[in-house]
């Protein structure tokens, strides 16, 4: 049986000092989520709206909910009125649908910008040039009920560590380019988000500063 506290403690224990852990809870059950917030944990990641949604209104108040999977223009008025930080922007247009959904329930919200690296094409994001593109077209600046604060990316699901860490490589470098490009006044433009359970070494050695790791903790589902 797994014990969640045990591995989030001894997961802690291992984390670099600088390394935020979002622990992805979706797919488990109340009584396991219960179980890592009983052990210090706060920060918790899901990816469907509505299992979000369900959850929030039955666990702890003081739980900071991070969106981290695709994202649907009609589910973002689910979300809004608590979710702490969506790490999936992957289009202008939801950009500016989280906006209208922040302003509705008088919010700022936290968003990261996720950029596409895997070779999988059912993964989502911006491309790097798309994502430069619409940085460089400033109409972000416009929305102001979200607040920019990094960058999240998956890298491809393969047993080859060096197209891993080629891939997260490449988009801390993009992180930092874009950080000083656009963000250089902006000490809160400060978020790398790579590395889950199978991959999270090889992205913190490449330079991520938040990872988001649920099998490693809760076990399989």
């Amino acid at each position: 049986m797994n014990v969640p506290s045990e591995h989030l403690l001894q997961l802690k224990n291992e984390l670099p000092a600088g390394v935020t852990l979002v622990a992805v809870s979706k797919f488990q059950p109340l009584q396991a989520i219960l179980e890592a917030y009983g052990a210090g944990q706060r920060l918790l990641g899901e990816s469907r709206a509505q299992e979000l949604k369900s959850k929030q209104a039955q666990l702890p108040a003081d739980i900071q909910w991070h969106f981290i999977g695709h994202l649907q223009l009609n589910k973002v008025k689910l979300i809004a009125p608590y979710v702490a930080l969506i790490q999936s922007i992957d289009s202008y247009r939801l950009l500016e649908e989280v906006n209208r959904q922040a302003q509705k329930n008088g919010r700022i919200i936290a968003c990261l910008l996720q950029l596409h690296l895997a070779r999988e094409e059912s993964k989502f994001g911006f491309t790097p040039q798309a994502c430069r593109e619409m940085l460089a077209s400033g109409r972000w600046k416009e929305l102001t009920h979200i607040h920019l604060q990094g960058v999240m990316g998956m890298a491809t699901n393969s047993e080859d560590s060096e197209l891993i860490r080629s891939e997260f490589c490449s988009l801390h470098n993009f992180f930092l380019q874009v950080k000083q490009e656009f963000f250089p006044g902006d000490a809160s433009f400060s978020i790398c988000s790579m590395g889950m359970s199978d991959d999270y070494p090889i992205a913190i050695a490449a330079g991520s500063n938040m990872v988001r790791i649920g099998s490693k903790i809760f076990g399989n589902r």
